[in-house]
């Protein structure tokens, strides 16, 4: 029988671009077969240029006997009347736990 095991590379902490910037993204799942995850993480670094997106990946909290990964791209960049930006996020989690199941998840980052 095959063993594997996921392997995520988070390219972003091998490379940073000279100008760039991150979030921090934090929240609550929905609630699903009788529990919820928090999360909370940093979004790759990414150039200030209009429009710009960040990637992301991270894991929950651990829950009723298990974790689920997030990981996604941000919408782009919303700014602000003082020049700062926030960016919106959203997706479902990966599947796991005892009874298989996902949980939506969404937000907006910290303004930068």
């Amino acid at each position: 029988m095959e063993h594997a095991h996921p392997f995520y590379l988070e390219w972003w902490n091998l490379y940073r671009p000279p100008d760039a910037h991150e979030h921090n993204m934090s929240g609550v799942t929905s609630y699903d077969v009788g529990h919820h995850h928090r999360y909370a993480g940093m979004t790759e670094p990414a150039d200030d240029v209009p429009g710009h997106v960040h990637a992301y990946a991270f894991e929950t909290s651990f829950d009723d006997g298990h974790t689920h990964r997030i990981r996604g791209v941000t919408g782009p960049a919303i700014p602000l009347p003082d020049g700062r930006h926030y960016h919106v996020f959203g997706g479902v989690t990966t599947v796991a736990g005892r009874v298989p199941h996902s949980h939506r998840y969404g937000g907006a980052t910290d303004v930068r």
